[in-house]
């Protein structure tokens, strides 16, 4: 893929992620996707990636904004730099009581892509600002 087609797949990817078009997300994924979480272990493929993403529509009510995408000169890896405005809904385990309390903080994605679809997700954010924000 060149860089503009890795961008334009990433870009609609987040698309979809701020649509809440969760299978529009796993179309551009590969199905053995590697989807690595800020302070959580990698979940392969469409089926843990599903699960995690009810898991958060569960908890929490997220638009990202101010998204840019980037990508090297092959295409093969990309980055996005993005805020995250959410609502904390219900309770995560191990987390802070969920209040409706809302919250924006920067995060960033590292991706991978072959063959038109995206391989790996690698997403960031400072959890302890997070921890602060909806326990302020």
């Amino acid at each position: 893929m060149s860089r503009t087609e890795t961008e334009q797949l990433v870009e609609r990817y987040f698309a979809c992620f701020n649509a809440g078009d969760r299978e529009g997300m796993i179309s551009c994924l590969s199905p053995d996707v590697r989807h690595d979480v800020n302070e959580g272990s990698s979940r392969i493929g469409h089926d843990r990636f599903r699960a995690f993403m009810q898991h958060m529509d569960r908890c929490y009510r997220e638009t990202l904004t101010g998204i840019t995408v980037m990508s090297n000169g092959d295409g093969s890896r990309a980055a996005a730099e993005f805020v995250v405005n959410g609502e904390y809904i219900a309770t995560d385990e191990g987390l802070p009581e969920a209040r409706g309390q809302r919250y924006v903080l920067p995060g960033g994605t590292f991706l991978e892509v072959k063959a038109g679809r995206i391989t790996r997700i690698t997403t960031y954010y400072n959890l302890k600002t997070w921890i602060a924000l909806v326990s302020a």
